[in-house]
């Protein structure tokens, strides 16, 4: 059965190389050789983890000439942010619940503190 796509585009940001590869593809189109070189692997071994980002839909590669550049493609990355803000949504609302907490636990720690004052 395929992996959906979500799934997908995890497994190809799941390695730091290719979060690398993605980095340096925000700042423009670049060529196989171009984003090898701050690697220390060989070409094909580069190729790979291109085609793996290919593949997730996290880049594509066009044709000029001779050269091949790679460019970014936004999309799939986008869907991602959508599914993390979901989350993102659930964790914001559990911490202004902890925060509304523990300003009503100051508040009485603070009244208790008053009493015994006096």
């Amino acid at each position: 059965m395929p992996a959906d796509p979500l799934s997908t585009t995890f497994a190809a940001l799941a390695d730091p190389t290719r979060r690398a590869i993605l980095a340096r593809l925000a700042n423009g189109s670049a060529g196989v050789t171009e984003l090898a070189e701050p690697f220390d692997m060989s070409l094909p071994a580069i190729s790979k983890h291109i085609k793996v980002l290919e593949r997730a839909g996290l880049i594509a590669r066009g044709r000029e000439a001779q050269w091949r550049p790679c460019r970014l493609e936004p999309a799939r990355l986008q869907e991602v942010s959508g599914w993390l803000d979901r989350y993102r949504e659930f964790w914001d609302q559990r911490l202004d619940r902890l925060d509304d907490y523990l300003t009503q636990l100051q508040a009485t720690h603070g009244a208790a503190h008053a009493r015994d004052d006096d």
